[in-house]
């Protein structure tokens, strides 16, 4: 008699017996779904688990496809390992490192070794997309393969991708990785069951380079369209110029660098970069040709550290002989009962009329006239405005500092000549990949960074942190992104050590997570990323670090 289990398809809302050890893959043809479009993973047990998965225990079963989250982020490492594929196919002595994300697809290089790149042209992008090409088109089947650790990094030789040293100073003694046909690679999440899952993408010369363009967001059946983000590879492009000070490509570097005792030098070093680029910035507003602007506006996306550059900023202004004046935009949040809904009835926390706009206007249009104005404070903890008896007044010589999510907004000050600004766009790009195919996205730091914060300071579980994240980057997509390329100058406010500190904090808020709720997938993701970096102290990093704005200790008032 056949050993028979019952499942829930969270897609059909319906309990389904199956024989045990059915595949995903199997599950899915038998019920026959209408999805609109191609299924590509699941969730199993709110895990996200190849099509290739059997079943042998009763599980809550969710099928996704490429519209989703997790969906996505799988598609896009099978698309990299066929590309990691092809340029050892075609360049055996190559490796592909996929640097970080830019213009809606992936900036890539081709090394020949650590620190010579192979020279892109159009006959070699065009090799290498024909490559890919054949490689979707074969169909060629991925096989997640598991083996003990040193059998693993024996494998994986001497490749030049970094995975051996990953492997090394995790210490795990197993290591699951994947195999299609000869070659083999890691991921650090599942992949789809075959290449000829890929159904769109596309390769293109870029900074010097390759661009490896992807499926839009909103339409998987188009590609994402380009956008112009210059001023963000100039940022991207100066860590990697940091991080060679350090010696440091990879997580793995990273983790043997600490283990040597190498961490307080990488503080040391990663905080004298900030504190010396934000003088850089000082100096740039405080000797403008044109003059020295009236407003210096701050903005960027949720958690990226507006608040401690804004800081940071105003004593480096005064070192120039300038006195700032910081206005928290957070402030003028409207009362929570009062905040705008998304098209789902939930709380938009981005929209720009969170702001109280009318009151705001009205306050800097009064500071102008030289009056003093009743300064409002926004409790995180109530949802409410308060007023706490701080009052402000401007000189005729005071620069104001505007910090906040909207800040680059042109609908925020409209009646303000472009000339009497200076544009600052502060962000938390991702300073230290795993592997060279292996990345780790810069909205995840930020989440992540996030949740600590919000525990520690705004009364909210991760759970809650979580649940507004689709709001947060949609909020992020409509009003933050489209004008970072206007700003003047780019800050760049992550750490090359931050997740190995922010390590400790996070863990345990991410263990509250009960593992039957939505948000445990992406709790489970994040736990994930932070398994890898070894835990650093944090005795060693200054009081103004950026860092301490989410963790604690900060010598500024927040």
């Amino acid at each position: 008699m056949q050993n028979l289990i019952t499942i829930y398809c969270k897609n059909t809302k319906e309990y389904v017996q199956i024989p045990c050890g059915t595949s995903l893959k199997e599950l899915y043809n038998r019920l026959a779904l209408d999805m609109p479009y191609p299924v590509i993973a699941a969730r199993v047990n709110y895990k996200v688990q190849n099509l290739n998965f059997l079943i042998y225990k009763p599980k809550d079963i969710e099928f996704i496809d490429v519209t989703s989250e997790s969906g996505k982020r799988c598609y896009i490492r099978t698309l990299d390992m066929v590309m990691a594929c092809a340029v050892r196919e075609l360049w055996p002595t190559c490796d592909l490192r996929i640097e970080h994300p830019i213009s809606r697809g992936f900036y890539c290089t081709i090394r020949e070794s650590r620190d010579v790149a192979k020279t892109i042209t159009p006959e070699v992008v065009a090799q290498l997309k024909a490559r890919m090409e054949q490689i979707i088109a074969e169909d060629r089947p991925i096989i997640t393969e598991e083996r003990q650790t040193k059998e693993v990094i024996r494998l994986f030789g001497d490749r030049k991708d970094g995975e051996t040293t990953l492997f090394e100073t995790l210490g795990n003694p197993y290591c699951r990785y994947y195999r299609m046909g000869d070659y083999i690679d890691y991921y650090t999440g599942a992949l789809m069951p075959s290449t000829g899952y890929i159904h769109l993408f596309d390769i293109e010369p870029y900074h010097g380079n390759i661009l490896l363009r992807i499926p839009s967001r909103r339409d998987p059946n188009k590609l994402g369209e380009r956008c112009v983000q210059d001023k963000r590879f100039g940022i991207f492009k100066e860590y990697v110029g940091w991080n060679k000070l350090l010696h440091i490509s990879n997580v793995g570097e990273f983790n043997r660098a600490c283990k040597n005792q190498k961490s307080f030098e990488m503080i040391k070093l990663s905080e004298a970069l900030h504190e010396k680029k934000v003088g850089q910035i000082a100096d740039q507003i405080a000797h403008r040709e044109t003059g020295i602007p009236r407003f210096v506006l701050i903005s960027g996306p949720s958690s990226s550290g507006k608040t401690t550059f804004s800081k940071r900023l105003t004593i480096q202004l005064m070192v120039n002989g300038i006195r700032p004046v910081v206005i928290s935009m957070d402030n003028y949040f409207v009362n929570r009962e009062d905040t705008p809904r998304d098209e789902n009835g939930e709380w938009d926390f981005e929209h720009l009329e969170t702001l109280d706009l009318p009151l705001f206007r009205q306050h800097l249009t009064e500071l102008l006239d030289g009056k003093t104005i009743k300064l409002p404070f926004y409790n995180f903890e109530t949802g409410k405005r308060e007023y706490r008896g701080d009052t402000l007044h401007l000189e005729k010589d005071t620069v104001v500092i505007l910090e906040g999510l909207h800040a680059l907004n042109p609908e925020l000050i409209p009646n303000i000549p472009r000339e009497m600004t200076f544009k600052i766009y502060v962000s938390a790009l991702t300073t230290v990949n795993l592997d060279n195919h292996n990345w780790i996205p810069t909205s995840d730091v930020r989440l992540i960074r996030r949740i600590v914060r919000d525990y520690r300071y705004r009364g909210y579980s991760a759970i809650e942190t979580i649940a507004r994240l689709a709001s947060v980057q949609r909020g992020e997509d409509r009003w933050i992104a489209p004008f970072q390329e206007e700003a003047d100058v780019m800050f760049n406010s992550a750490l090359l050590f931050e997740l190995a500190v922010l390590k400790r904090h996070a863990e345990p808020i991410l263990d509250e997570v009960p593992k039957y709720c939505d948000e445990y997938t992406t709790a489970h993701r994040l736990k994930k990323y932070l398994s890898y970096f070894e835990s650093i102290p944090e005795r060693e990093i200054p009081p103004t670090s950026f860092l301490r704005e989410f963790v604690g200790g900060s010598s500024f008032r927040y």
